[in-house]
């Protein structure tokens, strides 16, 4: 997403994941994150990389909470922290916290090195991974194609006529 301010958010980026002990991997993006600072040994920076690769060989994401971005890191099992910027982001992000799948969402604007640190130790707990896992194994054995034709149908007339499926 762009930032306004670029390099305050890869500062808190930086210090949260020194405070908190972990490596990270900062996807520069729109918002020009990382650019702008000395980065240590124990950070990659990324630019256009595909979601459903790296996610996997991650222990936690923390990210803007679009939809897609989302699935891909639940579909990985990962803990999620969202960090909401505007639209749909903010309900992601509130899905994720309920199902136990991450903390609180951060705000764009309230995201400091104190929450982003919480965050972090909360999505590491060994609770919150299995919860992740055990959705992720769901998502995995959902027929979503079946799943969602059905919710199709289940929203037309009732008088409608619908040819049966082939065989």
């Amino acid at each position: 997403m762009p930032i306004e301010n670029s390099k305050r958010t890869t500062n808190i980026i930086l210090e949260a994941l020194k405070k908190t002990g972990q490596r990270g991997i900062i996807d520069q993006g729109w918002g020009n994150l990382g650019t702008f600072s000395k980065i240590s040994d124990d950070i990659f920076l990324l630019v256009d990389y595909p979601h459903d690769w790296l996610f996997p060989q991650c222990a936690a994401v923390v990210h803007h909470g679009g939809a897609g971005t989302t699935a891909t890191g639940l579909r990985a099992g990962c803990p999620t922290t969202i960090v909401p910027f505007f639209g749909d982001q903010y309900f992601w992000g509130d899905k994720i916290y309920n199902r136990g799948l991450g903390p609180t969402p951060i705000p764009i604007s309230q995201l400091t090195v104190e929450a982003l640190s919480d965050a972090i130790n909360f999505m590491l707990q060994p609770e919150v991974k299995a919860r992740a896992m055990d959705l992720a194994k769901l998502i995995e054995n959902e027929d979503g194609v079946a799943n969602a034709v059905n919710a199709f149908h289940g929203h037309l007339p009732p008088d409608m006529l619908l040819s049966p499926p082939p065989s």
